[in-house]
């Protein structure tokens, strides 16, 4: 599905076309912490967005896009009131929320990190409205970055998925993931990931969907593998247990409290309820 935010690439680079935007009587500004965390209301269930209420500033207030028309501004800065994070509260928002949190946090951890040009180490300047930096020094404009990664939902002959769990995530499992090396295609990085943390081999596989998750700035590429056996070998350094269910062994498990699933808000989850409802794309 198109996202309703549009980022308007082609009039941003008007410095003054964005600034008359921060003026606009519809215009809404979503603040984030210095851990990427985002403004709501009590509980979460909602972004709390305000209007802009000083002097703007170029270098601080970056625009998002056009909502149905009306601009979005993020900036980064202490805020009154709740902060949460996609993981806390992305299951309760709805999709054009989701869409504005996860650009505002992917943002604003890039002009944090990356405020200087990485070929000459001079300070840059925010341009764009904010969707990229100008090095005055050596003349590049930098772009924010997005790691690639992949994320597979294996199932096997007998229609179990598999499911791991990271030595930090306590009883917690989920499906298998991890990022595209330099010089990979997604599906070199899908074989090489479930060979070197299971020992599985997959026949097939079939896109799933994806889902921008800025933690700190990473594209989750979801995907639905066939194994070729079943015989699990775990990479101890990567994962701590790993193991097929049925619908019925993980049902019972979740019921007694031995595991804990994926967030709500995450594709991981989505990908885990498509296997139980028998819709996956395999």
């Amino acid at each position: 599905m198109p996202s309703d935010l549009d980022r308007v690439d082609h009039h941003r680079a008007s410095a003054d076309w964005v600034a008359g935007l921060w003026h606009a009587e519809d215009a809404k500004l979503l603040t984030v912490d210095a851990e990427s965390r985002f403004s709501t209301n009590a509980g979460g269930s909602k972004l709390r967005m305000t209007k802009p209420f000083e002097e703007f500033d170029s270098q601080r207030h970056w625009l998002l896009g056009l909502l149905n028309g009306s601009p979005i501004f993020t900036v980064e800065e202490l805020a009154d009131g709740e902060m949460h994070d996609l993981r806390e509260v992305g299951f309760q928002l709805t999709d054009n929320e989701l869409d504005i949190a996860a650009a505002a946090a992917a943002l604003a951890h890039w002009h944090r990190l990356e405020p200087h040009c990485p070929r000459c180490g001079v300070a840059t300047i925010v341009i764009n409205g904010g969707l990229a930096r100008h090095c005055r020094a050596c003349g590049l404009d930098h772009f924010p970055r997005t790691d690639p990664a992949v994320i597979v939902a294996v199932i096997d002959a007998e229609d179990r998925l598999l499911l791991g769990g990271k030595p930090e995530w306590g009883n917690r499992v989920s499906v298998l993931a991890g990022f595209v090396e330099t010089g990979e295609s997604l599906e070199q990085t899908i074989h090489r990931e479930i060979g070197e943390e299971v020992d599985i081999s997959l026949s097939e596989l079939r896109y799933f969907g994806s889902q921008p998750w800025p933690f700190p700035r990473s594209l989750m590429l979801a995907f639905f593998g066939r194994a070729i056996g079943n015989t699990i070998n775990i990479d101890a350094d990567e994962i701590v247990h790993a193991e097929w269910y049925t619908r019925d062994e993980l049902s019972a498990k979740l019921d007694a409290g031995e595991l804990g699933l994926p967030g709500r808000s995450s594709i991981a989850a989505r990908m885990i309820q498509a296997w139980w409802d028998g819709e996956a794309p395999l």
